[in-house]
C-alpha cells in the first residue's frame, strides 16, 4: 500500500502543482533545509510552551529552531519522522525559553480562534482536523454538527459548525427533555474492547469513534499505517465502549461492496480509462498492481481507497483535474480519479521515475529532498510491473 505522505502531498486542493501548495502537505521531517529563508526566523512560543504550526513548518525545522533534538519533539507529541503535521496544529516544544518571550505577545493566531466560536467559513486547504485542531475542539464533535463522515469533502465558503469544548448544550438545546436523543446514531453494537470493520472503515476512523488514540488502536493488533484493513476484520479497540459513533457508516457500505467489478473487469476498466486519458495504459496498470492488487473494495489504514488506493483529499483534487465530482467508492471514478493524478504527475515531473516517485512520496518532497529509500523501491516494483503488462 502506498505511503500517507504521498497520500497528502498529492492532494492539491486548488488544483495545481505549485510548491507553495504542496510543501504544507509534506511529512514532518521533510525538506527543512530547502525551506525559504523567512521561515528560519525566530518562532513564537506560548508561555506553556507550544508553538502553533504554520505553512511550510516541518518538525525538524520547529525542534532546530527552538534548540531542542527532533526525538523530543517526537516524544512529546507522540509522533514518529512520518507524521504529517498541518497549518494551525499545537505543537509541544516545552517551556518557553527566555529569548522567546519577549515575542509571546504575538501568537495572536491561537486566541483570534476562540474555542465559543460558532461556525468556520473554509478555506481554500483548510481540512476538517485542521479546523477542529485550531478551534480547539474534537474532530468527532465537528463531524457530528455538521452531519460530514471522515471521508466529506469540503469547499471554500462552506460554513462549518463548531461545538466547543464547553458546549456541547448547543446539540441538545432543540430538544433540551431528552439529551439521550444522539444515542439512537450508534445503531451498531460492539463488544467490549473490538470492533468489525465495515466497508469504508479507516484505523483513524475507529479510534476516534471509540475514544482512544490511533497508536493505541495500531498497538493493540499489531500494525502499522502502512496495514490494510477489510470488511468484516475484527479490530480491538482497547476499551469497552457500547455506543461506538461510526454508526452512521454502514449506509454506503453495501453500495461500495455490491458494486465492486472483479480483477479481470478492473484490469479492462484501468486500461481503457488510460487510453482515453491520454496514459500508457501499462504505467496505469502497474499502478494499480502495486496499489491494491486490482482490488476496489479495499481501504488502507491511513483512508487511501479502492483500485488506485486515492485518499480524499486527493479526490477532490482529480475532481477538479476531469471537471466533474468523482466518487472515491465507485470502481470507475475512483480509477479515473487515479489515472487523473498519474497524467498530472506525468505531465509535470521531469522524468517518469520521478512521476511515479511523486505518486507515493510527493512530487514536491521528491523534487527537493529526491527519493527516500523506500520510494526507490516502490518506483523499482512500479516498474516492474509496467514491463510485465507491455
Amino acid at each position: 500500500m502506498s505511503n500517507p505522505v504521498r497520500r497528502l502531498s498529492a492532494a492539491v486542493t486548488a488544483g495545481t502543482m505549485s510548491a507553495v501548495v504542496l510543501s504544507s502537505m509534506i511529512s514532518g521531517t521533510a525538506a527543512y533545509a530547502a525551506a525559504p529563508a523567512a521561515y528560519h526566523a525566530p518562532m513564537e512560543v506560548s508561555s506553556s510552551g507550544t508553538y502553533t504550526v504554520r505553512s511550510g513548518d516541518t518538525l525538524s525545522g520547529i525542534a532546530a529552531r527552538h534548540g531542542v533534538s527532533l526525538a523530543a519533539v517526537f516524544a512529546a507529541n507522540n509522533m514518529n519522522k512520518r507524521t504529517i503535521i498541518y497549518p494551525g496544529q499545537k505543537i509541544k516544544i516545552g517551556p518557553a525559553t527566555p529569548a522567546s518571550t519577549p515575542v509571546a505577545p504575538k501568537p495572536e493566531p491561537t486566541p483570534a480562534a476562540p474555542a465559543t466560536a460558532a461556525s468556520h467559513i473554509v478555506k481554500s486547504g483548510d481540512t476538517l482536523s485542521a479546523i477542529a485542531a485550531r478551534y480547539g475542539v474534537s474532530l468527532a464533535s465537528v463531524l457530528a454538527a455538521n452531519n460530514l463522515q471522515m471521508r466529506s469533502i469540503i469547499y471554500p465558503g462552506q460554513k462549518i459548525l463548531l461545538a466547543a469544548p464547553s458546549a456541547p448544550a448547543p446539540a441538545a438545546q432543540p430538544a433540551p427533555a431528552t439529551p439521550a436523543a444522539p444515542a439512537p446514531a450508534a445503531t451498531t453494537p460492539v463488544t467490549a474492547g473490538t470492533y468489525t470493520v465495515k466497508a469504508g472503515d479507516t484505523l483513524s476512523k475507529i479510534a476516534s469513534a471509540h475514544s482512544v488514540s490511533l497508536s493505541a488502536v495500531l498497538q493493540a493488533n499489531g500494525m502499522t499505517l502502512k496495514t490494510v484493513i477489510y470488511p468484516g476484520q475484527r479490530i480491538k479497540t482497547g476499551t469497552p465502549t457500547s455506543t461506538p459513533a461510526p454508526a452512521p457508516v454502514p449506509a454506503p457500505a453495501p453500495q461500495a461492496t455490491a458494486a465492486s467489478p472483479s480483477s479481470a473487469q478492473l484490469k479492462t476498466m484501468v486500461a481503457d480509462t488510460a487510453r482515453r486519458m491520454g496514459v500508457d495504459p501499462s504505467l496505469a496498470l502497474a499502478f494499480a498492481m502495486q496499489e491494491s492488487g486490482f482490488r476496489q473494495n479495499v481501504t488502507s489504514s491511513a483512508g487511501a481507497i479502492g483500485t488506485m488506493q486515492v485518499m480524499p483529499t486527493s479526490g477532490e483534487w482529480a475532481s477538479q483535474l476531469v471537471g466533474r465530482q468523482l466518487d472515491l467508492h465507485n470502481a470507475q471514478d475512483n480509477i479515473t480519479a487515479g489515472v487523473a493524478i498519474i497524467a498530472a504527475l506525468v505531465k509535470t515531473s521531469p522524468t517518469k521515475d520521478i512521476a511515479v516517485a511523486s505518486y507515493y512520496q510527493g512530487q514536491y518532497s521528491v523534487i527537493n529532498r529526491g527519493m527516500y529509500e523506500d520510494t526507490k523501491a516502490y518506483v523499482a516494483s512500479v516498474l516492474r510491473h509496467q514491463k510485465s503488462f507491455q
